[in-house]
């Protein structure tokens, strides 16, 4: 008995040393889940945030409804439909079509291969003349001189790799001649740089850097990033494959830039980063960049400028005689820029350049290895090996376009935008124009209940255009090229006939209407979509 009153004190003091733990475990998780929710809140605001709620829960209601077996095997035979759609129209089909499936038992000649390559051209569906300048981006061509060019490039560096500047010196002289090119085009020569695959691997860099910089300088190990909702989706896969959290501010419905106070209300001490565009995607209109620029340096966080539409239109649209707001280096607050040189720099598909403004940021994009049994091992980015012959294809194009050949290619791409836009405007009044897009695109939407514009875009389809649909709201936009100048009058031409033919008719089954108004159509509309998209890039690897 004495044993036990001796030890009854200390084995209430354990008692009572545990439930204080508990207790502040508790307390821990309730305050950081608190504070967690407080930020979410504050920065999507409580209408959005019940919005989530909501839609969260119609979600969960739709798909038990779908669980159903009726309902089930109603959904899948639809689906089963639109895949065998999106499969008939990318495979080619047909007992004459030759499939390549396996490696040829002998060597097969130039000529055979330059012949069977003329065969797949025109394999099933109509190969697109894009010379005819009826689609909007996608190829941003400068001429046959130009191409020329590019293949002689090619054909001088076809085995280079940057990997290996000691066997390549001049791919990696060429590679820091382009990148010096742009911090100049972009006013910061004392910046930093590094040549990428494209403008989505420009910005998953960008948000890379910016995260591993927030964790050494500030010790944010929870990051997190601010974007307008007309960003490039790139940033929506950085955060994917990076684990930031994204907050998607609204843009203003008028002037199409993103709400400067609500960007203000969503900083917290986890953010690492803001975005602006100049110019953004979907309508071609430029946040403002200089506000963005003033939070950033508030709050010393990164502001990253996507120009990788912008290109080598953005830099010089003053020069070209177009009015311009501040976007580029001199803003203070800018620490990082993308621009893509195989848009409106003509260099071959495959290159974009990610800018900082010092070598020190730049150096938190960098992967080293150290240990690695094969060796040090380090990259600028993603890739080991890359393509020199990229590299020299733009290098040698910006040689040959030169600053006067930029302005004057810019101001016959933005002047015919800006006519396609004043046209629309005093000629198509069942159209509107969204925002003030200040380069190469234009967007519109439809002022007419009885016209929908996804479907005007569908007739455009059936008349050669490649148009991009966009929504939030329903559009479609024109990325103008130096192929378009020579057809605006025909895009406004068929643009009248469209309208008309859309005017007052039910929706047909284009692949606008088809695809946007599934994802409007319910609840899980946009998963049914995600599942389309996903059986669009299955066909990209039929055989």
């Amino acid at each position: 008995m004495s044993s036990i009153n001796l030890f009854s004190p200390l084995r209430s003091r354990l008692q009572s040393s545990t439930e204080n733990a508990k207790n502040l475990l508790v307390l821990y998780v309730v305050l950081t889940y608190s504070l967690k929710g407080w930020r979410h809140v504050r920065a999507r605001g409580l209408r959005n945030t019940v919005g989530e709620m909501y839609k969260w829960a119609a979600q969960q209601v739709v798909l038990l409804a779908l669980r159903m077996p009726s309902m089930r095997q109603k959904v899948e035979v639809e689906m089963g439909r639109a895949k065998a759609m999106i499969q008939e129209q990318l495979v080619p089909q047909g007992e004459d079509v030759v499939r390549h499936l396996a490696l040829p038992q002998e060597s097969k000649s130039l000529e055979w291969i330059l012949e069977e390559m003329d065969k797949m051209d025109t394999e099933g569906k109509s190969h697109t003349d894009y010379k005819e300048g009826k689609l909007s981006g996608a190829v941003y061509h400068g001429g046959e001189d130009m191409e020329e060019i590019i293949v002689a490039a090619f054909s001088k560096y076809c085995v280079s790799n940057p990997l290996h500047p000691d066997v390549f010196p001049a791919i990696r002289k060429m590679e820091a001649e382009v990148v010096a090119m742009c911090l100049r085009m972009y006013n910061h020569p004392d910046g930093a740089g590094a040549t990428t695959s494209g403008g989505t691997e420009s910005i998953i860099m960008a948000c890379k850097t910016h995260r591993d910089w927030a964790r050494v300088v500030k010790g944010i190990t929870q990051p997190e990033m601010i974007i307008p909702a007309s960003a490039h989706a790139a940033f929506d896969k950085a955060s994917a494959y990076f684990k930031i959290k994204l907050h998607t501010i609204p843009v203003d419905p008028t002037t199409r830039k993103v709400d400067i106070k609500r960007v203000a209300r969503a900083i917290n001490a986890n953010t690492i980063m803001v975005v602006g565009s100049a110019i953004n995607f979907p309508d071609g209109c430029q946040d403002d960049i200089v506000a963005l620029g003033k939070l950033a340096k508030k709050h010393n966080i990164g502001l990253h400028v996507d120009c990788c539409l912008g290109s080598f239109i953005m830099p010089f649209l003053e020069k070209a005689g177009f009015p311009v707001e501040p976007f580029d280096f001199r803003v203070e607050g800018v620490t990082s820029i993308s621009c893509d040189t195989h848009k409106y720099g003509f260099a071959p598909k495959g290159s974009s350049v990610v800018m900082y403004r010092s070598k020190e940021l730049r150096q938190h994009q960098y992967y080293v290895n150290p240990e690695w049994a094969g060796g040090l091992y380090a990259s600028p980015g993603f890739s080991g090996s890359r393509p020199g012959a990229l590299i020299a294809g733009a290098w040698a194009v910006m040689q040959h376009m030169g600053e006067e050949g930029y302005i004057a290619s810019c101001r016959d791409i933005v002047g015919a935008a800006k006519l396609i836009e004043s046209r629309i405007k005093s000629e198509i009044p069942e159209l509107y124009i969204l925002g003030k897009p200040p380069a190469s695109v234009v967007a519109f939407g439809s002022r007419r209940p009885n016209v929908s514009v996804l479907e005007v875009g569908d007739k455009m389809a059936k008349k050669g255009w490649h148009l991009n649909a966009i929504q939030n709201p329903s559009a479609v936009h024109i990325a103008c090229t130096r192929l378009t100048i020579p057809v605006v009058d025909t895009l406004i031409s068929d643009l009248k006939e469209s309208i008309k033919e859309a005017r007052g008719s039910p929706p047909g089954a284009g692949n606008m209407v088809a695809v946007y108004g599934l994802g409007q159509s319910s609840a899980v509309g946009p998963q049914m979509v995600g599942t389309l998209a996903s059986a669009f890039l299955d066909a990209l690897y039929q055989a």
